[in-house]
């Protein structure tokens, strides 16, 4: 409908709801609801015998109806003489009791303290754009004056903000209790889309010191208690949007977008669930009972690239092959009991969510990975200055095994780092990440969180791996290069993982890393299981300025400067790094603090095509030889950089005799593995090396 606004902010908007109610046309009061769709709250507020005064009722059929089944003291008013006159001859043999009046709501004859009850259905929401505000708060003001103390004014509206704003805040000021009933239509119902809202607010006799405010859900929901007006409203646009998006889903499918709703605690409003909805694109071959179903991502899988990413969440709608899949994630700090429980619990609402077309008799099924909902175990939170607050939680990954992960809370869906578990008394025989086979996973780990230990020598992350084989470039491992040291300056400490197994597999190795953050150092050594010593040293402090100073110094040069930090500015369309860490003048820099055969390794995070060719460009002018190297399934890529001749001339030979060097590596890290470790390292030096492409200038 071209009245429903596209975003949910509109809904704020003042220009938007003045379009509204031009377009509304003669049958609007049609959309605030009969006596049938709102007898249920009416009657929650209202008795039968209270002295009822109806504001602006025009030629609703609402009075006529409540008339009807024994409310009898009813004084209607309606500043219209046209419609009080039709209204009152419309009445007059049948409902001789029934009394229709020409008054000004904003000046009525009435005494003081007359009436139970002051019912409006959409008389404020027409007079409250009149005037600006001005003769809606004299409704109101009136509304005050006649009722009795314990008298409620109960509003149907359509509770545009401007609108609930000038009632709140007025009845809030005056001492009132408020309260807001969310009124959802039909889903079938294809007349409107917007949600019906019931405004009750109460006289007390004496003033209320803190306003008391509450929103419910349908007509016997519980009431959710509220703390100030702005939340109020908020929750308003909440309920509208979905209520859009619920039409949207129910009249329409669109596979290129993937709308998505938060379902919060009911009584503690933390989030619970996220639903991301997924359609077929058209034409595709669904089988015809195949309408629709929910797939439940397993707790800890949640960040995986199938389930967060939009491509990943496309292929296992075209894996289910279901005209639409509801992809469901559980959030961190929620108890579930088990997949029965979670399906119903959300089984009352999934129906809202159906394509169009759907049977209304059909079984929606509950789709997941093993029929088990995973595990997840939070073992620290905390808040950094520099980061925001983070957790560090233990999950059981797809293969059964146990992982550990820090997560920055301001981008949940994003690991910052990740651990592989091993119970701390076994033996490391530990296999490759990508080789790793399926297994059902049990409910919880047999071993407590203070039982297990990290595997240094399995890295999670992908493109650590590649920045470790990439020391293949300085022949680590090669009969010229045995017994010589290795200076390593790393930025970027993350959970440690990738400078401990330097620390612990790379013979003669020295690690400096450089990190901003304290509490992340502390984090890494509480529970990612970094142990810095004298050949693994951190540095707290900026990076770049550690750099400029040690290029100032010039008294230390590394074999390998590698970046590794992620950046806060999530504006700019690179991730990692920070856009001034690929400067000409670092970059330069850099190249002054290496050696002779020193390289350069960059962990390149950059969904900007332009912003990334001009990163390639800045680099390739400082260093003659780059290598390249995608990581499968992600936007990371390495790229590794010597001052050294171009290996462009006889890329082949140069790629051959690098994964010669590989080889050395391999074995280097096999024997140079510490004594004091259980862990032998998992990585494949060979099959990192075989995808590395040489960039040309």
């Amino acid at each position: 409908m071209s009245l429903l606004p596209r975003t949910a902010e509109e809904f704020s908007s003042a220009e938007y709801w003045e379009k509204f109610f031009k377009k509304r046309g003669e049958k609007a009061f049609e959309w605030y609801g009969d006596y049938h769709k709102l007898c249920g709250v009416l009657h929650k507020y209202i008795k039968v015998q209270d002295k009822v005064l109806v504001v602006g009722c025009g030629s609703s059929e609402l009075s006529e109806q409540m008339y009807d089944v024994g409310y009898k003291h009813l004084t209607n008013i309606d500043i219209s003489e046209t419609v009080v006159t039709h209204m009152n001859q419309r009445n007059a043999e049948r409902r001789p009791g029934l009394t229709f009046q020409q008054v000004d709501a904003t000046r009525t004859p009435y005494e003081e303290a007359s009436y139970q009850v002051a019912l409006d259905k959409g008389t404020l929401d027409a007079m409250a754009s009149e005037e600006g505000g001005a003769l809606a708060r004299g409704m109101l003001a009136e509304v005050g004056r006649v009722l009795r103390v314990a008298g409620r004014y109960v509003c149907v509206t359509l509770a545009q903000e401007s609108v609930i704003r000038l009632a709140v805040e007025l009845f809030v000021q005056l001492g009132w209790a408020v309260r807001l009933h969310c009124l959802q239509g039909d889903a079938e119902d294809d007349s409107f889309a917007l949600p019906v809202f019931v405004l009750v607010c109460t006289k007390f006799r004496q003033p209320m010191a803190t306003p008391l405010l509450e929103m419910c859900l349908g007509e016997d929901g519980a009431p959710t208690r509220l703390a100030q007006v702005a939340e109020l409203l908020s929750a308003v646009r909440e309920h509208q949007a979905y209520s859009v998006l619920r039409k949207r889903l129910r009249t329409s499918t669109d596979a290129g977008s993937s709308p998505s709703l938060t379902l919060c605690h009911a009584h503690t409003g933390l989030p619970r669930y996220t639903l991301t909805v997924q359609d077929c694109p058209p034409g595709a071959k669904v089988p015809r009972s195949n309408h629709f179903a929910i797939f439940i991502v397993p707790q800890g899988s949640d960040t995986a690239w199938l389930y967060s990413a939009a491509e990943g969440r496309r292929q296992l709608a075209a894996s289910a092959n279901f005209r639409r899949l509801v992809v469901v994630a559980m959030h961190r700090n929620q108890e579930y009991e088990d997949m029965q429980a979670v399906q119903a619990e959300l089984s009352p609402m999934v129906m809202d969510l159906a394509p169009p077309g759907m049977p209304a008799n059909q079984q929606v099924p509950f789709l997941s990975v093993g029929g088990d909902l995973g595990w997840r175990e939070e073992v620290s939170r905390g808040v950094s200055e520099l980061s925001g607050e983070f957790c560090v939680e233990n999950v059981r990954g797809e293969d059964g095994a146990l992982y550990r992960r820090l997560v920055f809370l301001s981008n949940a869906a994003l690991v910052q780092s990740e651990s592989r578990l091993l119970p701390s008394n076994s033996a490391a025989s530990s296999h490759k990440k990508k080789n790793k086979k399926k297994v059902k996973p049990a409910a919880a780990p047999s071993a407590s969180s203070t039982c297990l230990s990290v595997d240094s020598g399995f890295l999670c992350c992908a493109h650590h791996e590649v920045m470790v084989a990439g020391l293949a470039m300085l022949g680590v491992g090669t009969p010229e290069a045995k017994g010589a040291p290795l200076s390593v300056l790393l930025v970027g400490l993350g959970g440690g993982g990738l400078p401990q197994f330097l620390r612990d597999f790379v013979p003669e190795v020295t690690v400096e890393v450089v990190e901003l953050d304290p509490v992340v150092l502390q984090v890494a050594k509480d529970w990612f299981g970094f142990r810095p010593d004298q050949r693994l040293t951190v540095t707290l402090g900026d990076g770049l300025e550690r750099i400029c100073a040690l290029e100032e110094e010039g008294a230390r040069l590394f074999d390998a400067v590698m970046f590794d930090v992620d950046s806060k500015d999530s504006s700019v369309g690179m991730s990692c790094p920070p856009a001034a860490f690929v400067e000409a003048s670092i970059l330069q820099k850099v190249s002054r603090l290496l050696s002779s055969r020193g390289v350069f390794i960059l962990n390149l995070v950059c969904r900007d095509s332009s912003l990334r060719t001009s990163v390639r460009e800045r680099v390739s002018a400082t260093f003659p030889t780059v290598l390249s190297r995608k990581v499968e399934g992600e936007v990371n890529e390495v790229l590794l950089c010597s001052r050294g001749a171009s290996g462009t001339s006889d890329a082949a030979r140069f790629l051959r005799s690098l994964r010669e060097a590989g080889a050395g590596l391999q074995g280097a890290l096999v024997s140079g593995s510490r004594s004091e470790t259980s862990s032998r390292p998992n990585i494949d030096i060979a099959e990192l090396l075989k995808d590395l492409k040489v960039e040309t200038s």
